[in-house]
C-alpha cells in the first residue's frame, strides 16, 4: 500500500542555478500539501552543478525539520560522483531504485 504522505518529483536532465530553485518550490508546495516524504527520481539527471547540490541540501535540511525524509533513487553516474566527492552520500538517503525508495519509507 502506498503512503500518501510520500511525494514523488522527477528532477530534470540537468540540475543546476537555472532550474534549482523551481525543484526547491516544488518540494516546499509537497510539504505544504502535507506530504511529509518526498523522493526525488533522478533516472533522468545526467548533471547536477554547485548550485544544484546546494538546493538539494537545503531542500533535504527542509524537509527533515518537519520531520520527514528526502530520499534519492535512480542516481546515475555523475550525480553519484558528486554526492561521493562531497561526502554527501552520507548525508541524503539514496536508494538504487524507486520501488526500494517507496519500500523502505512504507516499513
Amino acid at each position: 500500500m502506498m503512503n500518501s504522505s510520500i511525494e514523488t518529483i522527477r528532477l530534470p536532465d540537468i540540475l543546476n542555478e537555472g532550474c534549482a530553485a523551481s525543484i526547491r518550490a516544488k518540494i516546499q508546495s509537497s510539504l505544504d500539501s502535507g506530504h511529509r516524504h518526498i523522493l526525488l527520481d533522478l533516472s533522468e539527471t545526467r548533471f547536477i552543478d554547485s548550485s544544484g547540490l546546494g538546493e538539494l541540501a537545503i531542500s533535504f535540511k527542509s524537509v527533515r525539520a518537519v520531520g520527514g525524509r528526502l530520499c534519492f533513487c535512480a542516481v546515475g553516474t555523475q550525480p553519484s560522483m558528486l554526492f561521493e566527492l562531497t561526502g554527501m552520500e552520507e548525508v541524503f538517503e539514496i536508494f538504487p531504485t524507486t520501488e526500494a525508495c517507496l519500500a523502505a519509507l512504507n516499513s
